[in-house]
């Protein structure tokens, strides 16, 4: 069995109504460590958007005591820089987001769970993803 980009084996949806794609496998991330925005009943945090961190982001969530910076290998977490992509907790990045220091997102690998949480709209003016056929980007 070939090496799959979308999360058919959970079953859950993107904020399009779509198969999760992967978010993250380097760093590894998700709450079950599965490199997707996965969640259940015990993910009390709803880590499920699928943000590319920034300085200032990384910055903003250290000042508000949620430090993503710092190795915590006895947990499984490398610590983030700049660029990476990570599953983090809706209502954190809705804090950056009001903020002013919101991190991009990738539409297609946060999950449906975070609408509950922030509105599409807030998620949609910091989208990241590329779409299949690049072309239309390119003037």
């Amino acid at each position: 069995m070939g090496e799959s980009n979308t999360n058919e084996v959970s079953g859950q949806l993107n904020v399009h109504g779509e198969p999760l794609e992967v978010c993250s496998l380097e760093p590894l991330t998700g709450f079950f460590r599965d490199g997707y925005t996965n969640t259940s009943p015990q993910d009390f945090g709803s880590h499920t958007v699928c943000a590319v961190v920034s300085e200032e982001f990384l910055e903003h969530q250290r000042q508000v005591g949620n430090d993503l910076i710092t190795p915590l290998p006895e947990y499984g977490f490398p610590g983030l820089r700049p660029g990476d992509r990570w599953g983090v907790c809706a209502g954190r990045w809705l804090q950056s987001y009001e903020a002013g220091v919101a991190a991009p997102v990738v539409l297609a690998a946060t999950n449906e769970a975070a609408l509950s949480i922030v509105p599409l709209a807030a998620l949609a003016e910091h989208g990241a993803d590329i779409p299949d056929d690049p072309s239309g980007l390119v003037q």
